[in-house]
């Protein structure tokens, strides 16, 4: 699969969003996502065309009681990109969300 990658320095400096990243490898794809804090989990789900950065404010009022984990789907923020229009389907984020989740062992 063809996907482009934003490179990394396109995330320095940005204002209130000084997360450390993570990334899992799914299928030779990387996907980003953050996790803050210690306690339950809280899944954060972004929109479209939004990423993680949508909950820089509210990821720390979250962790002093909560693990928050926000992650970018593929194709936003800095998730890969895949190429195709054809390779964004609702069951393709399901998949990778669902990946993420048990990877995680939330």
């Amino acid at each position: 699969m063809d996907v482009y990658r934003t490179p990394d320095e396109q995330f320095e400096s940005l204002p209130g969003y000084a997360f450390d990243p993570h990334y899992v490898q799914q299928d030779g794809l990387r996907l980003h996502y953050l996790d803050e804090g210690a306690g339950p989990p809280v899944l954060l789900l972004h929109g479209e065309p939004t990423w993680s950065y949508l909950y820089r404010k509210i990821i720390p009022e979250l962790t002093p009681t909560a693990r928050a984990i926000a992650p970018d789907y593929f194709g936003f923020g800095r998730s890969d990109k895949p190429l195709r229009p054809g390779d964004y389907t609702y069951d393709f984020h399901v998949r990778a969300i669902t990946r993420l989740v048990e990877e995680l062992d939330l």
